[in-house]
């Protein structure tokens, strides 16, 4: 399957975005999503995830109660909404896919990427 991440861009804090991951060869229905971060010079970090009918999204605790991931079985697609945004939030945000429900958090499990999508969130 390929993932194709977009809606990036600049805001200032307080701002909001929203990004969306659409995906092309395989039915995202079968799959576990993620959305993960990469700052600069950080390690890539768990934002959200969700399984397969979208029920039980998981958050990371810096996240939690600003961001909404969310899934359109029948687009295809997947969406992270990002409210009240802060400056620590800038990195290159990626969604990602896999077959298997476990380790949610852990970007190492995850057999496919998108190519990322940079949000800027200036003070």
């Amino acid at each position: 399957v390929q993932l194709q991440a977009s809606g990036g861009g600049s805001v200032q804090a307080g701002g909001s975005l929203r990004l969306s991951c659409a995906a092309s060869g395989g039915a995202l229905s079968s799959f576990v999503m993620g959305w993960f971060r990469q700052a600069t010079g950080k390690e890539r970090e768990f934002v959200a995830a969700n399984r397969w009918n979208g029920d039980n999204t998981y958050y990371a605790g810096s996240v939690k109660g600003r961001f909404t991931m969310s899934r359109d079985n029948a687009k295809n697609t997947v969406y992270l909404e990002m409210n009240s945004l802060k400056p620590e939030d800038t990195a290159v945000y990626y969604c990602a896919a896999k077959l298997s429900y476990d380790a949610l958090s852990d970007p190492s499990p995850y057999d496919y990427w998108g190519q990322g999508t940079q949000v800027t969130v200036s003070s």
